[in-house]
């Protein structure tokens, strides 16, 4: 193992982190919701679109991107695109004020997108850097360093930005701007901490100089290649459909907390800020403890018992009838949704064969997006229509158990070479 890979490796995942806290979770999705959209009824709505839009796009784009890393070699290159377009729209976020629901929306949207394909290419280096018997333990670290840059970036925010009487750069309270620059905290510390991962993670693969036409083309045969195989890889198969459905529940969280928290228990930003935090550290502890547990049960239980502390964290949320209750649904979340993430990386890296690694997480982030759309538009529809964010709330159990029960059917072991 190379231990300044591994180490840049960990570092993307507390740079990107930021993005999701603050932009996806926290801050930017609750400001959306209070100051952008017309309510907060129709901006829940809003909001779940674009995160439904989110999950299609990527879900279409991942696998055929993946398998053109595999054989054009450019898996680092698109790293650096994606991340960087990312960057780059987040400071964006800061422009959109009362009333501009498309322009923040389309924004997020690409955001969003150029955020999750930078995950396939990142991802995909894990089974690369770290043997078979850390894998759990190193996805662990990444799960966990990025839930402390996130926790990190958000202190930032709050200390500079969202509480104090006069925020940094002078920034108008009373215009939103003070929340809105945000995504600037967001834009430099995604900069900074990915910036080890663009200079130092290695292609093991050297670039191709193929023409694009020959390298879309060969990137098409051997999905279909792929799928021509299906039976050989029919335990990955199994794996990927059980997080298709699990996956769509922690979308719908991390898109929508925030949102529930400030909607029905009346949350300000500051105390979103703190739940947000105490969320983090949680999340972050249980990824990093969990990491080790993978590598000594596996993958497939630690998926199973994060699982289980899920749905019995969206049964507290729903039915909570104090402030106090929520947070101990958030802590319950942070502990086992760091855990599930980690493990459902690395039992990946298990079960992918190694000449197709880029093309097997692109199907990767596929399952974890070709029904995504699924929790956050069903969630905006319930809450539309029963005018109750606790009944969009309550279909997040339902994926998470119809998860667990496929989950049952998968069998570790090593990879399938072909």
């Amino acid at each position: 193992m190379n231990r300044k890979e591994i180490w840049s490796w960990c570092f993307y995942d507390f740079g990107n982190s930021a993005f999701t806290t603050l932009v996806i979770t926290f801050i930017y999705s609750t400001y959306f919701t209070k100051a952008i959209a017309a309510n907060e009824i129709d901006g829940t709505y809003l909001w779940s679109q674009a995160i439904a839009i989110t999950a299609v796009v990527v879900a279409l784009l991942s696998p055929l991107l993946g398998a053109v890393a595999d054989q054009g070699g450019y898996r680092k290159i698109f790293l650096a695109l994606a991340t960087y377009i990312c960057i780059g729209t987040t400071v964006l976020l800061f422009f959109p004020q009362k009333g501009e629901v498309l322009f923040a929306l389309a924004l997020v949207v690409i955001a969003n997108v150029a955020f999750e394909l930078g995950g396939v290419f990142y991802n995909a280096y894990l089974p690369e850097i770290v043997t078979r018997e850390k894998i759990g333990r190193i996805s662990g670290y990444g799960w966990g360093f990025g839930y402390l840059g996130g926790l990190l970036a958000m202190l930032l925010a709050m200390v500079g930005f969202v509480s104090p009487d006069v925020p940094w750069f002078g920034l108008n309270p009373e215009t939103g701007a003070h929340i809105r620059g945000t995504n600037f905290v967001v834009a430099i510390w995604f900069f900074i901490f990915t910036l080890p991962a663009i200079l130092f993670l290695k292609n093991k693969k050297k670039e191709t100089k193929l023409i694009i036409g020959h390298l879309v083309l060969n990137s098409f045969r051997q999905i279909k290649e792929t799928f021509h195989d299906i039976k050989i890889y029919k335990n990955t198969v199994r794996f990927l459909v059980s997080r298709l459905i699990y996956n769509d529940g922690l979308v719908t969280i991390f898109a929508f907390g925030a949102i529930y928290a400030s909607g029905t228990f009346g949350f300000t930003f500051n105390e979103i800020m703190m739940f947000g935090i105490v969320l983090n550290i949680a999340a972050g502890l249980g990824a990093f403890l969990m990491g080790f547990i993978d590598d000594l049960i596996g993958g497939k239980l630690t998926i199973q018992i994060s699982l289980i502390g899920l749905m019995l964290a969206v049964i507290i949320a729903v039915f909570a009838n104090s402030k106090f209750l929520f947070w101990v649904s958030g802590i319950v979340v942070g502990l086992f949704a760091g855990p599930n993430q980690s493990a459902s990386r690395s039992l990946m890296g298990r079960l992918t064969p190694p000449t197709k690694i880029n093309e097997f997480y692109g199907f990767f982030a596929f399952s974890g997006k070709l029904t995504s759309f699924l929790g956050p538009m069903l969630l905006g529809i319930f809450t539309k229509y029963f005018a109750s964010q606790r009944f969009g709330v309550a279909i997040v159990f339902i994926f998470f158990f119809v998860g667990f029960l496929l989950l049952r059917g998968v069998h570790e072991r090593e990879p399938v070479s072909v």
